[in-house]
């Protein structure tokens, strides 16, 4: 089991923001920003580039809630960035597919 997966089933603690049937928000242990939350898929996608097309309409649920949950925690007014890494050159450090929400500072371009 993945690290997220273990999170989503409940043997390790998180600080839960939102759940439904098709995706888990958590507050990241170890925060990029005043504000970051992680948004998984409770299917597991090792990475965006190995997505299906039979989970299209998981991935758009996945935006449309982050988009959700980045009003939940009070980004919607100030804006946010929304971060998907693919591979270890692209920052993947858990092989689940993941979303970040960052927010609460500006947020400088280009990025890393």
């Amino acid at each position: 089991m993945t690290l997220f997966e273990k999170i989503v089933a409940g043997q390790i603690p998180a600080q839960i923001i939102y759940q439904d049937d098709l995706v888990f928000a958590f507050r990241d242990i170890s925060p990029q920003a005043p504000t970051h939350v992680l948004i998984v898929p409770k299917k597991l996608i090792p990475r965006i580039g190995e997505a299906a097309v039979e989970d299209q309409a998981l991935l758009g649920h996945l935006l449309l809630k982050a988009a959700e949950v980045a009003a939940k925690v009070g980004l919607k007014d100030g804006g946010y960035r929304l971060v998907i890494n693919n591979g270890r050159d692209g920052g993947e450090s858990v092989p689940h597919l993941h979303c970040h929400i960052l927010g609460g500072r500006p947020m400088a371009w280009p990025p890393g």
